[in-house]
């Protein structure tokens, strides 16, 4: 069992950066793949990031267009997204995800959720 909690979401002008935080309860966290999903009004959940056990891989959704990077840190129990460029399409409640059977993008394969932080950007 994981038990995740996202922070570091608020609002921020048009062009400005957030950077996310997930901290993992449990033991097992370097055995998870961890992802960042998005979810905007009347929309379907999407993938952003994910990055894998080791953090020697990353991947991104094609609109991430090198503005988010993310990153994690074993030792800490943590996984991050920095988010800069932000853009009035942006805004969303952003989740973090753990995944253990390496589906990367699919948000139907991850197996523990947080309950999300909103990201709002204003113009």
């Amino acid at each position: 069992q994981v038990q995740l909690v996202e922070s570091g979401g608020g609002l921020v002008q048009a062009g400005g950066s957030l950077r996310l935080s997930c901290a993992a309860s449990g033991r097992t966290f370097s055995s998870y793949v961890m992802g960042w999903f998005r979810q905007a009004p009347g929309k379907e959940r999407e993938f952003v990031a994910s990055i894998t056990r080791s953090g020697g891989a990353t991947f991104y959704a094609d609109f991430v267009k090198g503005q988010f990077t993310i990153s994690r840190d074993n030792a800490k129990n943590t996984v991050s997204l920095q988010m800069n460029s932000l853009q009035p399409e942006d805004p969303a409640v952003y989740y973090c995800a753990a995944d253990s059977s390496n589906y990367y993008t699919k948000a139907k394969g991850y197996d523990y959720w947080g309950q999300g932080t909103q990201v709002t950007v204003s113009s």
